[in-house]
């Protein structure tokens, strides 16, 4: 099979995007895993398809694909390259969309400045819908907002705090971001039973009220080098827990990341960052992968 695609990215969080507005490809998760690998295909964290507005009020359908093949709720980074491409393509001139998700609905808004923003809905704390399950772990509060000990084996307990923003995320605060052992406790929170659908992983390093520094082990694809609903979550949790202001400067390694959000559980979180165009290019897919 032979397509075009563009390879974009957000903060260092990279993809290659799909237009599947006049046809679906049909690609299987063998060929979106070849799609991502970056020694046999394109390289990317994740894959993102352009799809038709499949119902009234609505601009685009927004699909992601994790570099393993498998098909996620949401990417923050993604969706803001998701409304450059629209609109570097032609595909609309509004500077504001709304486009489905696998969950629900997001609101894209381009800047003048070139940066974009991106309404990712209110956080989700409802257990049964991150979904996570935390029978059997010990938990505290901090700040009257439930906090839960992983056991990591060898690697002692993770405190972490839960909360979806269209994806689970686990988020535990550390001294030093630059030194903790992400590639060794992301994996094994990723994994952890009390996450039936995994969970990301969130290394948050608090500098001040207003800034953190932030890394992230994404489901399905390792650790990247930022993750736009990892910061919104980080940033949640540290308001919940009372850490963090409303706005926050996030710095992951790819980039800064702006989030903003009101404190209430049904104020809508936003994000504002960087989105590039990086190439185009042309591949031929093989249709018999393992």
């Amino acid at each position: 099979m032979h397509i075009r695609f563009t390879k974009m990215q957000g903060a260092g969080n990279d993809f290659v995007v799909l237009d599947e507005t006049q046809a679906r490809l049909g690609l299987s998760t063998a060929q979106y895993r070849f799609l991502a690998d970056r020694h046999f295909g394109v390289g990317a964290d994740q894959i993102l398809s352009v799809r038709p507005a499949p119902a009234p009020g609505l601009d685009f359908e927004y699909v992601i694909h994790n570099a393993d093949g498998g098909e996620v709720e949401h990417c923050g980074n993604g969706a803001r390259c998701f409304v450059r491409y629209v609109r570097d393509k032609g595909l609309t001139d509004k500077s504001t969309v709304r486009v489905k998700v696998q969950k629900g609905e997001i609101e894209l808004t381009m800047n003048p400045d070139g940066r974009v923003t991106v309404d990712m809905a209110a956080p989700v704390f409802d257990w049964a819908l991150v979904p996570f399950n935390p029978i059997g772990l010990i938990s505290d509060q901090v700040n009257a907002w439930p906090v839960f000990d992983l056991d990591l084996g060898t690697q002692g307990l993770a405190r972490v705090g839960v909360v979806s923003m269209g994806n689970p995320h686990a988020v535990q605060r550390v001294d030093n971001v630059d030194t903790f052992p992400v590639l060794v406790q992301g994996p094994l929170i990723e994994n952890h039973p009390a996450f039936p659908n995994r969970v990301n992983a969130g290394f948050m390093q608090i500098v001040s009220r207003s800034q953190i520094k932030l890394r992230v082990f994404e489901r399905g694809a390792g650790e990247t080098l930022a993750c736009g609903t990892g910061a919104c979550a980080a940033v949640v949790a540290g308001i919940r827990q009372g850490w963090l202001d409303s706005r926050v400067d996030v710095q992951a390694l790819g980039g800064l990341l702006t989030i903003e959000w009101a404190g209430q559980a049904d104020s809508p979180v936003l994000m504002t960052g960087p989105a590039t165009s990086v190439f185009e290019g042309e591949i031929d897919v093989p249709n018999t992968l393992s």
